[in-house]
């Protein structure tokens, strides 16, 4: 994938050495519960961001800067994207899934033949420049590249902001689940599936 350029604002595929952006990323969008996972998976004399750094940094897994989009306003990186095809007969949801997964990986399943935005997240400072906007052009052509015959997204009842946005961009709410929270600490109460077709 080659380097977009236009005024300011650069998409490119990630590096290696976005790591450290990507995980803050990647907890924007996961509204924090990515956080809350890495504290769990820390070892010992490790934190959280250490961890999703880490993950960010592999070469392999849904996870990795290789899966990863990166958008730029004035060569700093201020944004990502990152998704994949869900399968036109997605596998069931496993027995033995971490409670709290099982609603996302339901709702997923609700999208079969779609390209997931699984990451779509700008850093504070670099929001209100239509940046979120672009990357979601990018999402489009992604799955139009890919012959799906839509788009998916799953955000919490509580993100207005992205909502709206995805809703300006097509995207309408196809189900909802309630979240399932244990210690994690969030205002929203639900996960919603948003989706468009292509």
């Amino acid at each position: 994938m080659s380097i977009e350029r236009n005024d300011k604002v650069a998409i490119r595929p990630a590096r290696v050495e976005d790591a450290p952006v990507l995980a803050r990323l990647v907890n924007y969008a996961g509204e924090g519960l990515p956080l809350y996972l890495w504290d769990k998976m820390a070892p010992e004399g490790k934190g959280p961001w250490e961890v999703g750094e880490q993950r960010a940094a592999r070469e392999e897994g849904s996870f990795s800067y290789r899966n990863a989009t990166i958008i730029e306003l004035d060569g700093n990186a201020a944004g990502a994207l990152i998704g994949y095809a869900i399968a036109d007969d997605p596998e069931p949801v496993p027995h033995d899934l971490p409670a709290m997964f099982v609603p996302l990986l339901e709702l997923e399943n609700l999208a079969p033949g779609t390209w997931y935005v699984n990451v779509l997240a700008v850093l504070p400072d670099f929001r209100n420049y239509g940046l979120g906007a672009r990357l979601l052009v990018r999402a489009d052509e992604t799955g139009v590249q890919l012959g799906m015959r839509g788009m998916s997204v799953i955000v919490a009842d509580n993100n207005t902001g992205a909502r709206r946005l995805y809703e300006r961009h097509g995207y309408t709410e196809t189900a909802r689940r309630p979240m399932v929270k244990e210690d994690w600490q969030s205002k929203g109460n639900a996960w919603i599936l948003l989706t468009k077709e292509l």
